[in-house]
């Protein structure tokens, strides 16, 4: 069964396609003319999750999981209300679950209908999160997307897809890297990235 190539660069962010971002713009535009939308709270709303928070906030999550152990198990008993202690709330993040990768176990993040994504924790989705190549691939063939993000897994390594929806974001914990036991929650938080808290790469 022939399936898509998935062959754009995923370390770097790639801007849509011309058509399409013009289309967003006139739409934008009209919403505008006709009051349905404010300009300026648009781009505060879009500049709050792009350049605020970005993936900051879920890094400080998975670093306060690596280092406060009473921490973790609320994080992964109830990750709503851990996320939510850290005053990480908002649209897109109202219900969280986290998973853990492990050594027998590594986690990834897709969301097939649409690109339900937990902003509050991890900003705007990248553009390949949302594609159509990626949310079916990633469910028939995960391993294949992981190793084109190069992410080579052992094969006694369980992989499991999480399929985020309207009612359900997910947030990966990934495997504290080896020799960082010496570094605070800032420099840990500073390791981690948002692929490896979507899934696609470890650290």
């Amino acid at each position: 069964m022939a399936h898509d190539h998935h062959d754009h660069d995923h370390d770097h962010e790639q801007d849509p396609p011309a058509d399409i971002a013009l289309r967003v713009k006139a739409l934008e535009s009209l919403l505008v003319e006709k009051g349905l939308v404010d300009g300026a709270a648009l781009d505060a709303i879009v500049d709050h999750y792009e350049h605020k928070v970005g993936p900051r906030n879920g890094a400080r999550v998975v670093a306060r999981a690596w280092t406060d152990p009473a921490y973790r198990a609320r994080l992964l008993d109830d990750a709503t209300a851990a996320i939510a202690e850290l005053d990480f709330t908002g649209r897109q993040g109202e219900h969280m679950i986290a998973v853990e990768n492990g050594p027998d176990v590594h986690n990834l993040v897709v969301c097939t209908l649409c690109s339900c994504y937990p902003w509050p924790v991890l900003g705007l989705p990248p553009v390949w999160y949302k594609s159509a190549p990626y949310r079916s691939r990633a469910v028939i063939d995960p391993r294949g997307v992981l190793a084109e993000f190069g992410t080579a897994l052992p094969e006694e390594t369980e992989v499991r897809v999480w399929d985020s929806t309207a009612e359900v974001r997910y947030l990966v914990i990934p495997e504290r890297p080896v020799g960082t036991d010496d570094l605070d929650e800032a420099a840990l938080a500073a390791l981690v990235t948002r692929n490896g808290m979507i899934g696609t790469t470890r650290l």
